[in-house]
């Protein structure tokens, strides 16, 4: 059964919530921005945070940052081109006040340890399994202060392509690395709100470390065409549809 959604933490409320142009569609045309989209804005374009840092005083994954940053972003889009009217209003939040988030989240000092998230590999056998599309297990890796403070390999059921996504949605994932991956499953990936890392290799617990790290070794042009094969993984086709090589 899934979470409910989580309140995300802002510092404080916008200045102004309407925004009306002196031209164009103006009361005719309106833009809903929340909250929590507007509050992604003022962190990482105002304040010049990293998604990560935002992610930090917002007091959630940095999936959700993205999901929520890129919304707004277009919404902004949207506002300046189309000369609309845009409202900030509604969302799931709780004002948390400056004191108790944006004054310990400064750009330059949120800490990697006060970063928390869940991350999923495509599993078998202890390795990167190399076909998202076709992988029977994902192992799910708890993650806070840096560190991996718990996994569990968790069975797909045989959940094809399509419901790949959802599943882990479900499980509260935030990043998915992998080896092959379809685009069908990248736009399903993305929708979910679910950060992305395909083309990695080797053994999974060591792909996690290097994720940490900073240094995961990952092509994030990977693609794999060939789901129509039949059963399997990329590695079986050594340099094919999936765009890199692995093993070497």
């Amino acid at each position: 059964m899934p979470r409910p959604n989580k309140e995300k933490r802002v510092c404080r409320m916008p200045l102004c919530a309407e925004f009306v142009a002196a031209r164009g569609n103006g009361h005719s045309h309106r833009i809903q921005m929340s909250v929590e989209e507007y509050e992604t804005i003022r962190l990482i374009d105002y304040m010049g945070m990293t998604q990560a840092e935002c992610a930090a005083s917002m007091d959630v994954g940095r999936a959700t940052v993205q999901s929520l940053y890129t919304d707004a972003r277009k919404k902004l889009a949207r506002f300046l081109v189309e000369a609309s009217a845009l409202e900030i209003q509604g969302g799931n939040f709780i004002v948390a006040g400056r004191h108790s988030c944006c004054a310990d989240t400064e750009k330059g000092k949120v800490k990697k340890e006060d970063l928390k998230m869940r991350l999923a590999v495509t599993y078998e056998n202890g390795q990167v399994f190399q076909h998202f599309g076709h992988t029977e297990q994902f192992k799910i890796y708890d993650i806070e202060d840096g560190k991996v403070i718990g996994s569990q390999v968790i069975d797909t059921n045989g959940s094809g392509h399509g419901a790949l996504a959802g599943f882990l949605k479900n499980m509260d994932v935030e990043i998915l690395i992998c080896g092959g991956i379809g685009g069908g499953a990248r736009n399903a990936l993305a929708e979910a709100g679910i950060q992305l890392f395909p083309g990695a290799c080797g053994d999974a617990d060591a792909q996690v470390e290097s994720y940490l790290n900073g240094n995961l070794n990952y092509d994030p042009d990977t693609v794999c065409s060939h789901h129509e094969h039949g059963e399997g993984n990329c590695q079986d086709h050594g340099q094919h549809e999936c765009g890199h090589h692995c093993g070497q």
